[in-house]
């Protein structure tokens, strides 16, 4: 599956490590392009306002690999490890950001499960019933395209 935005070259014929135009699932597809494979784009109900200038999708701010870590776009929130193994161990906790004017620790929250997970990316709610981060955005996703990005985190 190549991504249906993909075009050019960055110089010297290196793209980062991020860009990828080949696909095993629609999942992957979803978490690096927000496209499905049906070459939709995967809109946001809300979301911070570069995603709506710029286009993004879970990579941008979780990273290739899913352990977040680091701000976004002159942000002050730190993405979250969105690994599967992560998201549904009895230890999930979500680190708290200080400059953020958020308590400084871990306050956890019962681990995730498929449905959880699907309702974090659809409607911005963790495991708690306490909504993320606003910088999370909520996708207008199809319950496939979200059983499909739920799958693809398993192999993260």
């Amino acid at each position: 599956m190549m991504y249906p935005g993909q075009g050019g070259m960055y110089p010297g014929g290196v793209y980062p490590t991020h860009l990828k135009s080949d696909f095993e699932s629609n999942g992957e597809m979803i978490y690096y392009t927000g496209y499905n494979e049906s070459g939709d784009l995967i809109e946001i109900r809300y979301g911070p306002r570069w995603l709506y200038v710029h286009g993004g999708s879970c990579v941008n701010c979780h990273g290739a690999d899913g352990k977040g870590g680091f701000p976004v776009m002159m942000g002050f929130a730190i993405p979250s490890d969105i690994r599967y193994e992560t998201l549904t161990s009895e230890e999930h906790e979500e680190e708290h950001d200080e400059e953020a004017g958020e308590e400084q620790g871990e306050e956890a929250h019962p681990p995730y499960t498929d449905e959880t997970i699907k309702r974090a990316i659809i409607e911005g709610i963790e495991p708690s019933g306490e909504p993320l981060d606003l910088t999370m955005p909520r996708w207008k996703m199809s319950d496939a395209d979200a059983d499909d990005v739920v799958e693809y985190l398993k192999t993260l």
